[in-house]
């Protein structure tokens, strides 16, 4: 586990905390479910060495083959800077591959390697399985409806930035 989970998991040391208007943030509850979540994520993936990002990088790049690397990193909401380090990275274990685009030879079009499109489905199954823990937590029927409540705060919150 990273030093950022381990400094913001609860444990009996904050047990009696007052923790003020942050109780009532959703915000705050949101990164607190996303540490909980990614704890779960990283222990059902650490025998692959799968980040949250990678596995959703090698999912996009295998749903749309040929993409370029700004399509990508936008689509994801990573910012570039980060992102050619993550696409280095799966570069370097020989998950993904940068072509030439076809359209434009200054840009690069991201593909599987054979070895990405072989981990694949492994990591597609390991991942329904983590899913599956989330809906054994909430139910089936509040899982849809907080998966709709925070793709409409996603687009809420990504419109307005583009209106400012």
């Amino acid at each position: 586990m990273n030093d950022t989970l381990k400094t913001l998991t609860p444990g009996a040391e904050t047990a009696g905390l007052d923790f003020g208007p942050l109780a009532e943030r959703l915000g705050y509850r949101l990164r607190r479910a996303q540490i909980s979540v990614f704890r779960d994520f990283f222990a059902a993936f650490a025998p692959f060495d799968i980040k949250p990002g990678q596995y959703s990088i090698l999912t996009i790049i295998e749903r749309n083959r040929g993409l370029k690397q700004t399509q990508v990193c936008d689509a994801l909401g990573i910012k570039r800077t980060n992102f050619v380090a993550m696409i280095d990275e799966l570069e370097a274990r020989g998950l993904v591959r940068r072509d030439e685009a076809p359209a434009d030879r200054r840009s690069h079009a991201l593909v599987l390697t054979a070895e990405g499109e072989i981990l694949m489905p492994k990591l597609h199954e390991t991942s329904a399985a983590h899913e599956q823990r989330i809906i054994d937590c909430l139910g089936r029927a509040r899982h849809a409806e907080m998966r709709d409540t925070l793709a409409e705060l996603v687009a809420f919150f990504e419109d307005e930035t583009e209106l400012a």
